[in-house]
């Protein structure tokens, strides 16, 4: 929580349909500054589609959003300023270097060049990739482009930071840097973050669990808590067993 208590985001009551779908029923969840949660879900459990309603991608009537007490939908410009956001597929301009892709990216929260230049080699520092600033981005491995455009949705020093399903065909050396690096910044900087995946291990039993299933929230709490009511030994045997209980039956990630 912040110090005025506003959580960093606040779900609450949140639905939306494509035609007849729908997509979320009713999701409500906090997420509170310094807070690792990961969003667990099968494919098609909503996830994307509530990070497109978080990003202001998608609108939604049912529900509200609020990120650090600024309505999404009252104060947009307000709300949407504090979020950093690693989509599911790479919005890296391939023919652009790895620089010009965040000095665009500077520029388009508003920020100086004098101000960004500073931000954008640090970022890169972290990262291990400040030797390849001048390098195209399609010169990169899959990997380093996700390191990328972590380090760029940082410039503009957002304290909410959204990742969906960030480490989608990548190697597990890939996955642990990003797992790791992402955990480090809620520690040092009291980034709050959600993680949105379908792969259980990417979640620890010290993370917070929302589990999504077919748009409804089945769980949400610390990981060991989730674990324990469920009566099961390990977070998967916990997945499986919520998923087996709702309705429409059972699946594995």
């Amino acid at each position: 929580m912040t110090v005025s208590g506003s959580p960093a985001l606040d779900v609450r009551n949140v639905s939306h349909a494509f035609g007849a779908r729908k997509a979320l029923d009713d999701v409500s969840f906090t997420i509170g500054a310094g807070d690792f949660t990961v969003l667990l879900g099968l494919n098609g459990a909503g996830k994307t589609t509530l990070f497109a309603l978080v990003t202001g991608l998608y609108h939604s009537r049912l529900g509200s959003i609020s990120v650090y007490g600024a309505d999404l939908r009252r104060q947009p410009l307000k709300a949407l300023a504090r979020i950093g956001a690693v989509f599911q597929q790479s919005t890296l301009d391939l023919d652009l270097t790895v620089e010009q892709n965040m000095y665009y990216h500077a520029s388009l929260h508003g920020i100086a060049r004098s101000v960004a230049g500073p931000r954008i080699a640090a970022e890169l520092e972290r990262i291990g990739l400040a030797d390849r600033k001048r390098e195209r981005a399609r010169q990169l491995s899959g990997g380093q482009r996700r390191r990328v455009e972590l380090a760029r949705a940082l410039i503009h020093e957002p304290t909410l930071l959204l990742l969906d399903e960030p480490t989608v065909g990548l190697d597990i050396e890939s996955r642990q840097f990003l797992l790791d690096h992402v955990r480090k910044l809620c520690a040092e900087r009291g980034m709050a973050v959600l993680w949105a995946t379908h792969l259980i291990d990417e979640a620890d039993e010290n993370s917070r669990v929302v589990v999504l299933h077919k748009g409804k929230v089945l769980a949400d709490g610390p990981a060991s808590e989730v674990i324990r009511s469920s009566g099961q030994p390990h977070l998967r045997g916990a997945f499986d067993r919520l998923v087996q209980d709702a309705p429409g039956g059972k699946g594995k990630p």
